[in-house]
């Protein structure tokens, strides 16, 4: 198993697990080694991931980290883990910070098991950074993010590519938030711009102050309503508009080929399709697990063959839904929300799986 499918499988579990880790060995035990052996190291080889990393720091004797992660001989990663539910924006990391300065590692990781924050020393050389490039929650996982912590893993470790990363990283994250705060309550420079672009040479008061900040803000929050809707009515639109053609081509052997030229790939089907495969994978090898994409639906296969659906992956309306098949092969639409839900529908899709496998036995 890779990477993609050792993670869906610890974010599958995590529900299960938070309750029942009261201190902080435990969290490390059940979440954080885990996490290291989804990235591809050894966890159990002492010259990989070194547990209790010892280096005494000026004054500060037997101080420890609680794992190093080594490549050729060299520290490169550095873990200090919190208990489970520590708010890590309070969370005490001064020892991460000085074996930042003492060893070679350019990546230090803050963690409580379920948030992952990754520092590095983009503001200056070999000084660990205030804040994170990059937060990750294994409770609420954006694709996005967990393409970037792939980075990190045993096989496509790159530092280089790492750190030119971090850098733009970083400051995405900072635009974000920022935009975020000005969203719900904007500066009143932010302000004084839009009323100096809608009323050139006009006076700022006090009450025109009042007045356009409320509009600036309700201005923000109608903007991407409206975005939100221009893309669910493009998706909309798409749907309703693939029926003709492949009718007009059912006849046709390329029909299947044709539809799916026509079809793009999103990312949240790729993410599902991740999901799915991190599931099953369980029982069957990985590879035997395939998607391919149509116009209507997304399918995930077993052994590449339409007789074996394991579900469908209908992404493309304002209201997802998962198509589970029962042992009569009759697809059942399950609606969802997130794309998390999929690991709700675990055992469904692990039995269809089972289904096939003691058909050909």
């Amino acid at each position: 198993m890779g990477f993609d499918e050792k993670i869906h499988g610890l974010i599958q579990r995590l529900p299960s697990l938070i309750e029942h880790l009261p201190t902080e060995e435990a969290t490390k035990n059940a979440l954080v080694m885990p996490f290291i052996a989804a990235l591809g190291y050894d966890v159990f080889n002492p010259h990989e991931v070194v547990p209790e990393f010892t280096a005494d720091v000026g004054l500060k004797k037997g101080e420890k980290v609680d794992y190093a992660i080594k490549r050729d001989g060299e520290i490169i990663i550095l873990f200090e883990c919190k208990k489970v539910k520590t708010d890590l924006r309070h969370a005490e990391m001064s020892q991460l910070f000085r074996y930042f300065v003492v060893t070679k590692a350019r990546i230090a990781i803050l963690t409580n098991g379920v948030n992952y924050w990754f520092y590095s020393d983009l503001e200056e050389p070999n000084k660990m950074d205030q804040q994170p490039f990059l937060e990750l929650d294994l409770g609420d996982p954006k694709p996005a993010d967990l393409s970037e912590v792939k980075r990190l893993a045993r096989e496509e470790f790159n530092l280089d590519r790492m750190l030119s990363a971090a850098n733009d990283l970083k400051y995405l994250s900072i635009c974000k938030k920022i935009l975020a705060s000005q969203i719900e309550q904007p500066d009143e420079e932010l302000v004084r711009f839009f009323y100096a672009r809608a009323t050139p040479g006009g006076r700022f008061t006090a009450a025109i102050k009042e007045q356009f900040t409320a509009l600036v803000t309700r201005s923000f929050q109608q903007f991407i309503s409206e975005k939100i809707s221009d893309r669910l009515r493009s998706a909309l639109q798409n749907e309703s508009n693939v029926s003709l053609p492949i009718m007009e081509i059912s006849g046709s052997e390329n029909a299947d080929a044709t539809s799916e030229d026509r079809c793009v790939t999103t990312e949240e089907e790729t993410e599902g399709y991740r999901i799915v495969r991190a599931i099953v994978c369980r029982s069957v090898a990985p590879e035997r697990v395939v998607m391919r994409d149509s116009q209507t639906y997304c399918g995930i296969m077993l052994d590449d063959n339409n007789r074996k659906p394991i579900c469908r992956l209908r992404f493309n309306a304002k209201q997802k839904y998962l198509g589970v098949f029962g042992s009569d092969k009759q697809e059942t639409k399950i609606p969802i929300l997130e794309l998390t839900e999929i690991y709700k529908h675990a055992d469904e899709l692990l039995a269809t799986v089972a289904s096939y496998d003691q058909q050909k036995s």
